[in-house]
């Protein structure tokens, strides 16, 4: 392993040496390693303007998909830079990224794209509510906004779930008490003070004595005492009111059902079909490994998969439940319902460590800023919640009701963004955010990676620049959460808008060929990459530096052996030697097939 990194290192020094040729050499160790000003060395400063120009029409020459910023016009409007970055340039630099519910008070165009400018990076979709023309319909106009901007936006549908519920009472309503018995059955008739059917047979067999039950979200808690054929004797711990079809939750046992019910089956071919595409599936009730599998088999591979950890047995099987998914929601609500309330912190933090340990993106979800459903301003608290998500080195954070059906959804977006925003720049965050990466089973392209990070952070380039087909080799860099952003460049707007969920990843799509038939080069690539990072003002500047990494010969999985360091400028102030050391660049390809 050790051998590994060495080498890695050692290529970084041989490609700064390459980009630094004719101006003093780097020497020494990494870390002491400094930032070069010499400007006749980088032969840019003298013709900034020009060379911004210059960067422009060659990645505008170079041919891109309809998603590919430095497809612009440079003499044309850019609603990005010209809009979007100039009014909150904070917006696009935080790392942390933002998931906003639609819902009656934000499913108009001009909402959508208020709340895009505020901050959201993901749209989520409600499927426990409205009905499917309403989804198809808020698709198209975040596709709307997506095209404008010209920058990939992620769509996450969010299935229901199974709901298990009593039935009716005669009454609608009843009380019980603490320390009476009351009986959960099978039969048909309206319940009562004693009595009440539980339409849902998989609980009744299942449940045995000593096992809890937990109704309307909690508030009534009952302990079984008996068991029989088709009911459950239990003994009320906490009393209180129940009405007519209150939530029933089980923390104490696996129940044997799908965590995907015929709705949800109807809703997930429905968003797997929507013109425009969903780029994220979050199933609800998931309980064990093979939910997620159940999954996978009906995507098939169409979008990705997240599972939300809202119960105590998926906490179980969390590692494995992570392993199997693109991404993992930490859904607050009913974990919080399933388990002591003192537990979901420490919960939360367990969960952003495994899925950061393994590489998926984690969100933290519920109640950040309840409170702003119906006031401007968040409490104390709920500032506090949000900041430690950020702190625990969560991907995105979350917000439902207030965005969705709240008086103030693009203040509420915009609150998240002031609070990433200030946390993002306390230099405790810098250590938290250093103390996570673990070198455990690194690979070769791992190493390369963190040396990316390293030489970067040397140089204080501003971004690493990563080439995926599928996303993988931009999430290890994500991974390691280096100081500046990753900006990772795909042939797939389907990778793109799935990547705009990940911590620090601003994704841009560049085609893979030239004219539809002939492949990208290595160093049309890199120019590429250049003109991207000035057009998506990742590089303010000319003479920023970016940090490459890159898989040679084309085609080779799971490989990331090349790393460059170039100022944004692009070609015609690098030195000639940069590409020099790959023999014949028409012939040597980027790699997009980077992963198995």
């Amino acid at each position: 392993m050790r051998a590994l990194q060495v080498a890695a290192l050692a290529l970084c020094l041989i490609a700064a040496d390459a980009f630094f040729a004719g101006a003093p050499q780097i020497s020494g160790n990494l870390p002491s390693v400094q930032r070069q000003q010499d400007s006749k060395a980088l032969n840019v400063h003298a013709a900034r303007p020009a060379a911004l120009k210059l960067a422009t029409r060659r990645g505008q020459a170079l041919g891109a998909s309809v998603m590919d910023p430095a497809k612009v016009d440079a003499t044309e409007p850019d609603p990005f830079a010209d809009e979007a970055f100039a009014t909150n340039k904070p917006r696009w630099k935080k790392k942390t990224k933002q998931v906003a519910t639609l819902g009656p008070a934000s499913s108009s165009l001009e909402m959508i794209e208020a709340l895009f400018l505020a901050g959201a990076d993901v749209f989520r979709l409600n499927f426990s509510h409205g009905a499917h023309d309403e989804k198809a319909k808020l698709v198209e106009l975040i596709r709307e906004v997506e095209t404008k901007y010209r920058h990939p936006i992620c769509v996450l549908a969010d299935l229901q779930g199974p709901k298990l519920r009593v039935d009716v009472f005669e009454h609608d309503k009843v009380t019980v008490v603490q320390g009476q018995q009351f009986r959960f059955d099978m039969e048909d008739e309206p319940g009562d003070a004693r009595r009440v059917k539980l339409p849902h047979p998989e609980i009744i067999n299942t449940l045995g004595v000593g096992d809890v039950l937990l109704i309307d979200d909690g508030k009534l808690k009952m302990t079984v005492t008996e068991s029989g054929e088709g009911y459950v004797d239990c003994y009320v711990d906490v009393g209180g009111s129940i009405s007519n079809r209150k939530g029933v939750n089980t923390p104490t046992v696996t129940l044997p059902i799908s965590p995907l019910t015929p709705k949800d089956r109807k809703d997930l071919a429905f968003a797997l079909e929507i013109p425009g595409g969903v780029d994220v599936i979050a199933l609800s009730f998931v309980q064990k490994p093979e939910d997620i599998v159940e999954l996978k088999e009906l995507v098939q591979g169409r979008a990705k998969v997240l599972a939300k950890i809202e119960k105590p047995q998926a906490v179980e099987n969390l590692e494995a439940i992570v392993e199997l998914c693109d991404a993992i929601m930490v859904a607050r609500g009913d974990l919080g319902v399933e388990m002591n309330i003192e537990d979901v912190p420490i919960t939360q933090k367990q969960i952003i460590k495994c899925c950061r340990r393994l590489g998926k993106p984690v969100v933290v979800a519920t109640q950040m800023l309840e409170s702003m459903i119906d006031n401007p301003t968040p409490t104390r608290a709920e500032a506090s919640d949000v900041a430690t998500a950020i702190y625990d080195g969560a991907d995105a954070i979350m917000l439902s009701a207030e965005s969705a059906a709240g008086k103030y959804p693009i203040e509420s977006v915009t609150m998240q963004q002031r609070i990433i925003t200030r946390v993002e720049t306390d230099p405790e965050y810098r250590k938290q955010m250093k103390l996570f990466f673990s070198g455990d089973h690194m690979s070769a392209t791992d190493a390369i990676t963190q040396a990316a990070k390293s030489v970067a952070t040397s140089l204080n380039a501003v971004a690493i620049v990563t080439f995926s087909s599928r996303g993988t080799t931009t999430l290890r860099a994500a991974m390691l959460r280096p100081e500046m952003p990753v900006l990772g460049i795909t042939p797939n707007i389907e990778t793109a808008r799935s990547l705009a969920l990940a911590w620090g990843v601003y994704p841009a799509v560049v085609s893979q060929t030239l004219d539809g038939n002939t492949p990208q080069n290595y160093r049309t690539m890199l120019t590429k990459s250049c003109a991207v990072a000035l057009r998506k003002r990742i590089a303010e500047d000319p003479s920023d530096l970016l940090v490459v990494t890159a898989g040679l010969p084309f085609g080779t999985p799971g490989i990331a052996n090349i790393l460059r360091v170039l100022p944004a400028a692009g070609p015609d102030v690098w030195d000639p030697s940069l590409t020099s050391d790959i023999g014949d660049v028409d012939e040597a390809y980027v790699n997009y097939d980077d992963e198995n």
